[in-house]
C-alpha cells in the first residue's frame, strides 16, 4: 500500500515538472518570437511616456494629479452619463484616425511617407458629399457609392503623389503638404460655389441625407445614446485585409521590397515605379476612405440630424493623426487597429478630464507617449540584448558544471 502511495506520489511530481517544463519552454520560445520582442518594447515605450506624463500632471496641479491621471486612464469608461455610451463613442473616433493611420502605415512599409493624408481625407470626404446629394438615384446603396467615391478621389489625391516620384523623383513629402493646401482650398471653392450643397446662412454644407448616411447594423442599440456606426467594423476589416496582402501576397512583398531598395527591386524584375504610384494610390484610398465615412456617419443620433461640413482654412486633424497612430503600430495593419484604440482612448478620457486638468495637458501627454514610442526600436534592441545576455551567462554555467561521475575514458573516477 505504501509503495503504490510512493509511486503515485513520485507520477504526481513527475507531471507536475513536465507541466513546468512545458510553459518555461513555451516562455521562452515566445521571448524569442519577433512579434512579442515587437509588443514589449511597444508596451514599455507606452509605459514610459504615461509616466512622463504623469510628472507633467504633477508639475501642473499636484493637488489634482492623481485624479486626473486616473481619470485619462479610465478613458472611454469615464462617461458620466453611461460606461457603454463612452465605448460607443470611443470607437466612433477611433474610425477616421485607424484608416488614417493604415494610409500612412502602408506608406510606410512601403518606404514612402505619406504626410499628405489630411488632403487626401478633404477630397474623399468632398466626393462623398457630392454623392451624398446627387446620388439619390442609387437607394440603398447609395452610402457604399459615397464611399467607393470617397476612395477613388484619394487614390487620385495619392497617385498624383505617386507619379511625381516614380517618374521626376520628386520627395513625396514635398508634392504631399503641396498637395494637402490644394485640396484643402479646391475643396472649399467646390463647396461655396454649390446653392444645392451649401447653406450660406449658416456657412456649413446641409445635413447629410438621410437615405445616404451609414447603417450601424445594431450597435446604436448596444451603445445607446453614442454615434457609432458600420465606420469602425469596416476600418478594422480593411485592416486585417492589408495584413494579409502585404505579409501573404506576391503583390505586398513586390511593393515592400521596393521600399527596401528600389534598385534590388528592379534587378529582380519588380517594376518599381508602377509599385510607387499604387502604394500613395492604395495610401490615398485609405485617407478618402475616411474622410467619406466620417461625413456619411450619422452624427448626432439623439436627434437624427446626421453630419454637415463647414469648409474652413484648416486641414483636418485626422489626418495628421494618423502619422502617431502607424508610428506607434509600427506601421503593421493589425497593431495600428490597437494603437488607434489607444490613442483615442486617451483621448476620449482627457476630453471626460476638463474638469480636473485643461485639455492641452491631456495632447502633451499623448505626445510624450508617441514621442516614446519612436523609440519602441531602442527598447527592442535592449530588451533582445538582455535575452541574449542571459542565454550566454546560462550557457556559461552549464559549461562550467561537471558533466559527470565518468571520465571521457568512460572510467569510473
Amino acid at each position: 500500500m505504501e509503495g503504490l502511495e510512493k509511486m503515485n506520489s513520485n507520477q504526481f511530481k513527475e507531471n507536475v515538472t513536465d507541466t513546468f517544463n512545458d510553459i518555461k519552454g513555451f516562455f521562452k520560445n515566445l521571448s524569442q518570437k519577433q512579434g512579442f520582442k515587437t509588443f514589449t518594447s511597444v508596451a514599455l515605450a507606452v509605459i514610459a511616456g504615461l509616466l512622463v506624463g504623469f510628472l507633467v500632471l504633477i508639475i501642473n496641479n499636484p493637488s489634482r494629479a492623481f485624479q486626473g491621471f486616473g481619470q485619462i486612464l479610465i478613458g472611454a469608461f469615464g462617461d458620466p452619463l453611461s460606461p457603454m455610451t463612452g465605448i460607443g463613442e470611443w470607437l466612433y473616433y477611433a474610425t477616421p484616425i485607424m484608416l488614417t493611420g493604415l494610409s500612412v502605415g502602408f506608406a510606410f512599409k512601403t518606404g514612402l511617407f505619406n504626410i499628405g493624408a489630411a488632403g487626401q481625407f478633404l477630397v474623399g470626404q468632398c466626393a462623398a458629399i457630392f454623392i451624398a446629394f446627387y446620388g439619390g438615384f442609387f437607394g440603398p446603396f447609395q452610402w457604399i457609392v459615397a464611399a467607393l467615391a470617397g476612395i477613388a478621389a484619394g487614390f487620385l489625391w495619392g497617385f498624383i503623389v505617386g507619379v511625381f516620384k516614380a517618374y521626376l523623383n520628386i520627395n513625396e513629402v514635398i508634392t504631399a503638404i503641396m498637395l494637402n493646401y490644394i485640396g484643402l482650398y479646391t475643396v472649399n471653392f467646390i463647396i461655396k460655389g454649390n446653392a444645392l450643397i451649401y447653406d450660406s446662412g449658416r456657412t456649413r454644407t446641409f445635413k447629410i441625407p438621410e437615405n445616404s448616411r451609414l447603417p450601424d447594423l445594431g450597435l446604436q442599440s448596444i451603445f445607446k445614446g453614442s454615434n457609432v456606426d458600420i465606420g469602425i467594423l469596416i476600418a478594422i476589416l480593411i485592416a486585417v485585409v492589408l495584413y494579409i496582402v502585404l505579409s501573404k501576397t506576391t503583390f505586398g512583398y513586390e511593393l515592400k521590397a521596393v521600399g527596401y531598395n528600389r534598385d534590388a527591386s528592379r534587378y529582380a524584375g519588380i517594376n518599381e515605379k508602377k509599385s510607387i504610384i499604387l502604394s500613395m494610390g492604395i495610401a490615398g484610398a485609405l485617407s478618402g476612405l475616411a474622410g467619406a465615412l466620417n461625413i456619411l456617419s450619422p452624427g448626432v443620433i439623439i436627434n437624427n440630424l446626421g453630419k454637415d461640413y463647414a469648409p474652413e482654412n484648416i486641414l483636418p486633424a485626422a489626418g495628421f493623426n494618423g502619422i502617431p497612430v502607424a508610428l506607434l503600430g509600427l506601421s503593421n495593419p493589425i497593431a495600428i487597429i490597437f494603437s488607434a484604440l489607444f490613442i483615442t482612448f486617451l483621448q476620449r478620457g482627457g476630453f471626460y478630464t476638463q474638469t480636473i486638468v485643461p485639455i492641452e495637458i491631456i495632447d502633451i501627454i499623448i505626445g510624450i507617449v508617441i514621442y516614446f514610442s519612436a523609440f519602441a526600436l531602442l527598447f527592442r534592441n535592449v530588451l533582445a540584448k538582455l535575452i541574449t545576455r542571459r542565454r550566454e551567462r546560462k550557457a556559461e554555467l552549464d559549461n562550467s558544471e561537471p558533466k559527470s561521475d565518468i571520465d571521457n575514458e568512460g572510467v569510473v573516477s
